[in-house]
């Protein structure tokens, strides 16, 4: 007998992008559908146009390491219009603070940002989604097809739930 394979959704973010703010709501959508059993993948998608995306990716890959990914995802994605406004250090000092506010350990943020340890899975998320075809965000990426869920979102829930179910 063999086991079943969960089903798969890679979202492709840019953690400065508004549309990936819009696009949460397609994603708590999605899970609420298939349950815990949904496997869901942050992968980093930096667009050159959003300076502090980059950044942002290495704290949200500290905040995965101490087991609160989605928390501070959410938090920084309600707030892009601060993170974009955000020059030089106030960007650390902005991703300290939503790391502070969904209860992680703040100074292992800033330290992971000052010694760069998550730089290069933001990297090579980013090579790994331009060589597979990403080329805006949000991306869904489900069975090998790539999803553009940038603006125009309608059916796509739709799509990426059959594509889900198989």
């Amino acid at each position: 007998m063999t086991a079943s394979v969960p089903p798969h959704l890679d979202f492709w973010c840019d953690l400065q992008c508004p549309d990936c703010r819009a696009a949460l709501a397609d994603v708590a959508a999605l899970r609420g559908r298939f349950g815990p059993e949904l496997v869901v993948e942050l992968r980093h998608f930096p667009l050159e146009k959003h300076k502090n995306a980059h950044l942002a990716g290495q704290a949200a890959e500290e905040a995965r390491a101490q087991g609160s990914l989605w928390p501070f995802v959410e938090a920084v994605l309600a707030r892009t219009d601060e993170l974009a406004a955000a020059k030089g250090a106030a960007v650390e000092g902005f991703l300290v603070e939503a790391a502070r506010s969904v209860g992680l350990d703040a100074d292992e943020v800033e330290l992971a940002l000052i010694d760069g340890r998550h730089i290069l899975q933001v990297d090579a998320d980013d090579i790994e989604g331009s060589a597979i075809g990403v080329k805006v965000t949000p991306t869904y990426g489900v069975g090998g097809k790539l999803l553009d869920g940038r603006r125009d979102r309608t059916g796509l829930r739709a799509r990426v739930e059959a594509l889900l179910a198989g």
